[in-house]
């Protein structure tokens, strides 16, 4: 627990602090975020606030994830390197998407085909590696097998062939990956939106990260059938509270009037961090509860995109969801604070599924 605390506290002092500073240089430079033309007329006041504050996130992050392994003198575990290596990864993919915006001031970055082709590769190494190199009892950091709230031996995708139940287990992970790190980038559009409501869904992952840990099978000894088969949980749930710290500290910047927006650098990060703790905690389809405020909002532009090309007509004023209540004449910060409402009770529910699947077992 020593080392979740200091995680979390050395990345939310970074952030707190080092944000302040980063938007000064952003400043400096005029990196500026450019505001679309077809969004709330609101927004425009917003042009030239600075961007890529996910830099701030992904750094603070890092930190808190070393000082919080070196203060219980530990060296990092494969599975939370993995999750740090996705969670920078794309966020150097956002990165590279923000600055081309900035840089050309424009709405548009990354081509679509090299954004994707970013992701696929950050999340094909990823998954390659999490289903290598096993441990002494022979568990690897992903399983072939999909999961709710543990693994399901009977939809173990091996079941096609060892060859081919990788593969698939690759293009899940990758649909993952793409879908998760999609849907934060979405939910990033009103002031401290995403930020707020990934605190609450990596604030549950470390909790469950730490109930995975003491109920390891690799130590529970008196009821095997209620532990978990996860890997490095300790080192998980480390760098999920340094993720809670970093977001922490940014939203003091972050939240309306923002001073600053985290920029697909850190919404990819986010979002990409949130699909490796749901592959590597065993809870790829509990994580559409824990995170589903995101999964509401992505859910929303696609029926709006669906119903436009199907009947010429809108469902909502305007797609992502919190647009269309903009339109409808809320106060941003009314719908922002709805919304962290609605990702708190969502990251409530997940925590609830997740304990009494645990109960049902005893």
């Amino acid at each position: 627990m020593v080392a979740i605390v200091v995680a979390c506290a050395v990345s939310l002092t970074i952030a707190l602090l080092g944000t302040k500073v980063f938007i000064r240089f952003l400043i400096r430079r005029e990196y500026g975020q450019f505001i679309r033309q077809d969004g709330p007329t609101a927004h425009f006041t917003k042009r030239g606030t600075p961007t890529m504050g996910g830099v701030v996130i992904i750094f603070s992050a890092l930190i808190g994830w070393l000082v919080g392994n070196i203060s219980i003198q530990r060296f990092p575990d494969l599975s939370s390197t993995l999750l740090i290596f996705l969670f920078v990864g794309l966020g150097a993919v956002g990165f590279a998407d923000d600055y081309i915006k900035i840089s050309r001031q424009r709405s548009l970055g990354l081509n679509p085909a090299a954004k994707i082709l970013g992701q696929l590769i950050i999340g094909t190494v990823f998954a390659a590696v999490a289903l290598s190199f096993p441990n002494e009892r022979g568990v690897t950091p992903a399983s072939l097998n999909l999961s709710i709230v543990r693994d399901i031996p009977q939809l173990n995708l091996a079941r096609a062939g060892i060859a081919v139940g990788v593969i698939l287990f690759i293009l899940w992970a990758n649909f993952l990956v793409t879908a998760w790190s999609n849907a934060v980038n979405l939910t990033d559009g009103l002031d401290g939106l995403a930020t707020g409501a990934s605190m609450f869904v990596f604030g549950a992952y470390t909790i469950i990260a730490v109930w995975q840990h003491y109920q390891s099978c690799a130590v529970q000894v008196i009821n095997v059938s209620v532990c978990y088969e996860t890997r490095d949980s300790l080192g998980l749930a480390i760098v999920a509270s340094a993720i809670v710290g970093a977001c922490f500290g940014f939203l003091w910047w972050n939240a309306a009037p923002a001073q600053i927006f985290m920029g697909d650098t850190g919404s990819l990060a986010l979002g990409g961090a949130v699909a490796g703790l749901s592959i590597l905690t065993r809870t790829e389809f509990l994580a559409v509860i824990l995170g589903g405020l995101f999964v509401i909002i992505v859910f929303s532009d696609l029926i709006q995109i669906g119903v436009f090309k199907l009947t010429r007509k809108r469902v909502f004023r305007m797609a992502p969801l919190h647009h269309h209540f903009e339109l409808l004449g809320w106060k941003e910060i009314t719908i922002v604070v709805r919304f962290w409402i609605i990702a708190g009770l969502c990251a409530i529910m997940g925590l609830a599924l997740f304990y009494a699947e645990w109960v049902a077992k005893l």
